[in-house]
């Protein structure tokens, strides 16, 4: 919780030292401001890891932002199987990640396996397609970063209390299943209230550092 109060802190300067200049920074400014003072760009242990973090970012009909949020999340057993499998080239690997899905179930934490490691109450039409151009990979400081975006355009997914959101292989409108699901994140400290003018984006970087 000190990790998610210390980002949480930095977003806040950033906020004020955007509006302070008269300026409102985009998305790409934030994102690259909370990365350079955030303590969260690579793994710390020892050997091989892969750390998720990302950033919610809710901006109102007018296109200021009104929510901006980083949260930490955990790939689930079959996020490491899918890294893993498919960078192998090992037959039948979990497939592509194709969405992502909504819900207000955080109040169950993030797990490898069971059911923290799935959605857990689903909002009903929030599935949505990862946006073109991504998922990116580059490098970021010592890891190798794989990036990962996706919008909800004003009228889609209009709800309060968002608080859980998953990287899925599963395009379909229903709750993706824990095969289904790469990795989930929570935020019950900081929900998402998205009304119907609103747009919505949520990055995930999952950062993997071999030693």
């Amino acid at each position: 919780m000190e990790f998610l109060r210390d980002i949480q802190r930095t977003v806040k300067e950033i906020i004020e030292d955007a509006l302070g200049s008269g300026q409102l920074a985009d998305q790409a400014q934030l994102m690259d401001a909370v990365a350079r003072r955030a303590a969260y760009m690579r793994p710390t242990a020892a050997g091989m890891g892969i750390v998720g973090t990302g950033l919610v970012q809710l901006r109102n009909g007018d296109g200021r932002v009104i929510h901006l949020a980083p949260f930490k999340n955990l790939i689930t057993e079959v996020g490491d199987e899918y890294y893993g499998e498919r960078a192998a080239g090992i037959a039948s690997p979990p497939a592509q990640v194709t969405s992502m899905q909504l819900g207000t179930g955080g109040e169950t934490a993030a797990a490898k396996t069971g059911a923290g490691a799935a959605i857990v109450t689903y909002i009903t039409g929030s599935v949505n397609a990862i946006d073109g151009g991504f998922p990116t990979s580059a490098l970021q400081g010592s890891s190798r970063r794989i990036q990962w975006e996706s919008t909800w355009d004003a009228g889609e997914a209009t709800s309060s209390g968002i608080d859980e959101w998953v990287l899925v292989n599963d395009p379909t409108d229903a709750a993706a299943t824990a095969a289904e699901t790469i990795s989930r994140a929570t935020d019950t400290g900081s929900p998402v209230n998205k009304g119907a003018s609103d747009t919505l984006t949520i990055t995930w970087n999952h950062d993997l550092l071999g030693a």
